[in-house]
């Protein structure tokens, strides 16, 4: 048996007690080859520092809020209110800052005033636009002002719908001057779920873009925020449209375009103060998807993420004051925010603001370019870009063509990275050859490191990663270990607690029970929480309480499950519900995920489980293959990869492999598991059920793809019938 994640799944206690000393043990034997002993017995610098936080929060933290400036600076760290309200933790208590005046007058007023604060390439539209922090600043001071005479104030709320236009990042930081909360939506989201999302908050005002630009699509916003405003009963006070080249929008009364509202303000007009707000202010809501229906909207404090980001963009992503930084995301999503607005800013470094795609605008050079025109430092984006990449240009020649020697890491988190996805873009991006070297472990010199890292939009920074820029030479860096997202970050006492038994009754672990290394369970991190997180959700604290702190006593509910290995790394493997129960064993569906993918003919794929009369579940993978000539070769070597690196009890038969063009995902690259899971379940029950009877999730990339799935997944389970194999 070959050294993989894949042969470990998730066990009951009984599933394990019973299972025969031999299994046991071969289970085990192919763990150690996964973990290996590069590490062992040696502390990392990270570690160091961790364990220093966790045992002196207080010192830690008081020493890392030194690189904000406060207006009124804390006289202490951390305030708990009550031993039982431990998720009720407040950072910097008596601390007052302004977020905006940490992204931009410092820097103006120490030097940095002609440096480029950031970048906005657009290759759709062939623009590349620069700017320094003063006219970030006076831009910024233009929005707030038309913001302030629209009487938005400290704690009100103002709805950013503008997609990656550096219009978006000056609303931003205009509301965050003023003290007021803004929430900025994802670009293109249809109108039912934008009206929600302006019901719950009541935006004093609303700017939105007149289009944006997916892919080489243009995509009309204001329309759809038309057609919200219709079904709400909050109506903003103003609205503000950015009237973009590619498609002019129609006015309602009393709206203007930003050139009239923003730039038209005279220079004796411009407001130049700003608010103070206190540490635990609300910054932001950002709305992240429920399971109820209703999105759930992340409050996020003022103090605590400045220092946090701050911190982080050199203890991490070691990209410090005048170096380049880029995001590969959207600012409607976290990273956007974290990484693209405020931690580049408030560490005096540049922002690039990429309006594009991995391909298609125009080929597969596009992020290489990109690195290379503006000489970026430090490069962050999803597995599933990278999973495109290799798709489309396996042997990176477009890499070639291009110096990438300044380049100094590059970052992924959004999802799991498999290790194969992982291993083919250390080797092409960095010169590594690791081909005769184990799958999961690599060494790299600081100065060239690929790795991924784990953290939510409930955290707003990581929890865990390889933290580059704590170390000096690459004897003080962990080695990358693909499959891995790192080790336990500052601030994060991480720990793995028992999967429940199936005959747990009780919805509550009124005593969780921690697992040993190597055993997988749900991930959670030990109250209290470090700066930054979410302090609750948007009027709604008791659902804030129930959905990440009522299940395990103590401990924030991460909703992942996952492995901390006997070196201390971290692996996250799936989200909870995305386990499968096979006769009593657990599986994991990313350990079937990572074989998959191995496969030369696979490009990417994502497993899922279907109902099964006497073994409860099966796994059911889809599979988007390089070339069409599909075969039944590629699904019996599938099969027989699975049956050796995972197990036979995976019970992955070759009818249970469907192939399809593409996979249906979230604009921010995740494919839609539950979607599938849903139809599965639909057409198994009766093979008249209807694609309408099926949500379309609101983050959905291109809705036309579920019409494609649905008459895959049709065709299968007619196949499946004729053959007999459903009972």
């Amino acid at each position: 048996m070959r050294g993989s994640l894949a042969h470990i799944y998730l066990r009951s206690r009984r599933c394990w007690a019973s299972a025969t000393t031999t299994a046991r043990a071969q289970v085990m034997r192919a763990y150690s080859l996964t973990t290996g002993a590069v590490t062992s017995g040696k502390v990392y610098k990270q570690e160091t520092i961790r364990q220093r936080s966790l045992q002196d929060p207080e010192g830690f933290w008081m020493e890392a809020q030194k690189g904000i400036d406060w207006i009124v600076s804390p006289t202490r760290a951390l305030s708990i209110p009550s031993p039982s309200l431990l998720h009720k933790a407040q950072w910097f208590p008596d601390g007052k800052l302004n977020v905006c005046y940490n992204a931009l007058d410092r820097h103006v007023s120490s030097g940095r005033a002609g440096q480029t604060a950031l970048i906005h390439d657009s290759p759709v539209t062939g623009s590349v636009t620069k700017f320094t922090y003063a006219q970030l600043l006076d831009r910024v001071k233009r929005a707030a002002t038309m913001l302030r005479d629209n009487g938005v104030g400290k704690g009100d709320r103002v709805l950013i719908y503008m997609g990656a236009v550096p219009e978006a990042i000056v609303a931003m930081l205009a509301c965050a001057r003023l003290g007021a909360i803004h929430s900025v939506v994802f670009g293109g989201f249809a109108s039912a779920e934008l009206a929600k999302r302006i019901e719950d908050c009541r935006p004093k005002v609303v700017l939105a873009s007149s289009c944006g630009i997916e892919g080489m699509k243009v995509v009309p916003y204001k329309p759809l925020l038309d057609g919200a405003l219709e079904m709400c009963v909050h109506q903003p006070g103003k609205v503000v449209v950015l009237q973009r080249l590619q498609f002019q929008a129609s006015l309602g009364s009393g709206e203007e375009t930003w050139r009239d509202a923003v730039d038209g303000i005279s220079d004796d007009r411009v407001f130049h103060g700003f608010e103070t707000v206190s540490a635990n202010d609300p910054l932001y809501i950002l709305y992240t998807s429920g399971t109820t229906g209703m999105p759930k909207g992340v409050v996020r404090p003022s103090g605590g993420h400045a220092v946090v980001l701050q911190y982080t963009m050199n203890s991490m992503y070691a990209c410090g004051p005048g170096q380049v930084y880029w995001a590969a995301s959207d600012l409607g999503w976290i990273l956007g925010h974290s990484y693209m607005c405020y931690g580049p800013l408030l560490n005096g470094s540049t922002s690039v603001l990429y309006e594009g795609k991995p391909v298609g605008t125009p080929d597969p050079s596009s992020y290489y370019r990109v690195m290379a025109e503006h000489r970026v430092t430090t490069f962050f984006t999803a597995p599933t870009a990278l999973t495109i990449l290799r798709r489309e240009d396996p042997d990176a020649e477009y890499r070639k063509q291009y110096d990438l020697s300044h380049v100094k890491a590059m970052f992924v988190a959004g999802e799991r990275c498999p290790p194969e996805i992982h291993r083919w873009w250390v080797r092409h991006i960095t010169g590594v050859d690791d081909s005769g070297k184990a799958l999961h472990l690599i060494q790299t010199p600081v100065s060239n490191v690929v790795s991924d890292n784990w953290w939510q939009t409930e955290t707003g920074s990581p929890l865990t990663g390889l933290e580059i820029g704590l170390s000096d030479d690459g004897a003080q860096l962990p080695p990358v270990k693909y499959g891995s997202a790192g080790m336990p970050v500052q601030g994060v006492d991480l720990r793995v607690l028992r999967i429940r038994d199936e005959f747990d009754e009780d919805d509550v672990d009124v005593i969780p029970e921690e697992v040993a290394r190597g055993v997988i369970g749900y991930v959670v991190v030990k109250l209290p929480l470090p700066p930054g997180v979410m302090t609750t959700l948007w009027n709604d604290d008791d659902r804030f309480f129930d959905e990440y702190f009522r299940r395990f006593p103590g401990y924030y509910d991460t909703g992942d499950t996952g492995v901390i290995d006997t070196d201390g790394y971290v692996h996250i493997l799936s989200r909870a519900d995305d386990v499968l129960n096979v006769a009593a064993h657990r599986i994991s569906t990313s350990s079937i995920e990572e074989v998959v993918v191995e496969n030369n003919e696979i490009a990417e794929c994502c497993v899922v489980a279907r109902a099964h009369p006497i073994k409860g579940s099966v796994p059911v993978v889809m599979a988007v293959c390089k070339h069409r000539d599909h075969g039944e070769q590629v699904k019996e070597d599938i099969v027989e990869a699975i049956r050796n690196r995972v197990g036979a009890f995976t019970s992955l038969y070759k009818e249970n492999i469907v192939f399809v063009d593409r996979l249906p995902k979230t604009r921010s690259g995740k494919v839609l598991r539950k979607m599938i899971r849903s139809m599965i379940s639909a057409l198994l029950v009766s093979k008249t059920s209807k694609l309408a009877n099926i949500p379309t999730p609101a983050t959905i990339e291109d809705d036309s793809v579920k019409e494609e799935i649905w008459a895959a997944l049709s065709d299968w389970i007619t196949g499946l019938e004729k053959r007999d194999i459903i009972t």
